[in-house]
């Protein structure tokens, strides 16, 4: 019989939502942070940057209710807060506004009220105003959206789903990078106008991942939304096809590639960084 020790721990999946009236720079630097204390701790990111809209927060909200899990916020209008606040307490969602600790205590050490600034700690400098920008074409870029618009970024990750695409994208955008992704779906051809980029400007990248590692990641996606299994989107064979497609293209179209299989986000994201510079 195994020992305890013999045993393969299993990865703990668990989804996390960081909601930021920014760029979300300090909740990906404290989640990451709190999640490398536990072993085997993988956070499914939902990340919503530039919240400053009610009709904004409804969105998250209801993506939140579609995904339950743990809420970390940096939110400054009030009254966006206190809506915040008030429905994580309604549905039993565990939320914690990640500065409200250190405010607190540099108010009383200074004996100064804090202001209410939205992204107060970035000054409005070039750099600043070119990562907003970078933010802004990810977001309008994600998923596949705006295809013609795929000319005008700096780089553009291709893959099957759960690759980590999205979050790899937000976070080089937060380094300035114009990140678009498009996904491969099953059946449906890559938009053309990916296929008539020559791979060097932009840069794309084709995010490869193992069939057996993929499968456990969806399994894990299903049962945090409360779905059954019993589909092709996890069936062993299905998943081998799917992700020996996307090898067959990647190689067709001569893209560069990375192995996702067991990078983080934060890896993934200094690899493509290391491709650009590459390829200056």
């Amino acid at each position: 019989m195994a020992t305890g020790d013999a045993r393969k721990k299993l990865d703990v999946y668990f989804n996390v939502h960081l909601v930021s009236d920014s760029t979300g720079e300090t909740l990906n630097a404290v989640m990451r942070a709190a999640c490398a204390q536990f072993e085997n701790v993988m956070p499914l990111e939902h990340n919503y940057y530039l919240v400053r809209s009610p009709k904004q927060l409804d969105r998250v909200l209801k993506e939140i209710d579609g995904a339950p899990g743990v809420v970390w916020f940096t939110i400054s209008d009030d009254s966006l807060r206190t809506k915040l606040e008030n429905h994580c307490r309604s549905q039993g969602h565990p939320m914690l506004p990640v500065l409200d600790a250190s405010v607190s205590m540099l108010s009383r050490h200074l004996g100064l009220r804090a202001t209410e600034r939205t992204a107060a700690q970035h000054a409005l400098n070039e750099e600043y105003f070119e990562r907003m920008e970078a933010i802004a074409y990810t977001l309008a870029h994600d998923d596949g959206a705006g295809p013609d618009g795929l000319k005008n970024a700096d780089v553009i990750l291709v893959g099957i789903s759960r690759t980590s695409k999205t979050p790899t994208c937000v976070y080089l955008a937060n380094r300035g990078v114009k990140a678009a992704n498009v996904p491969l779906v099953p059946g449906v051809p890559p938009p053309r106008q990916l296929l008539e980029l020559d791979g060097q400007m932009p840069l794309i990248v084709g995010l490869k991942i193992s069939p057996d590692r993929l499968v456990q990641i969806r399994q894990q996606r299903l049962l945090s939304l409360n779905e059954g299994s019993s589909t092709s989107y996890v069936d062993d064979d299905a998943v081998k096809e799917e992700a020996t497609s996307a090898n067959r293209l990647f190689l067709q179209q001569k893209w560069k590639t990375l192995d996702v299989s067991r990078r983080s986000v934060e890896e993934t994201a200094a690899a493509v960084l290391n491709m650009l510079r590459q390829g200056d």
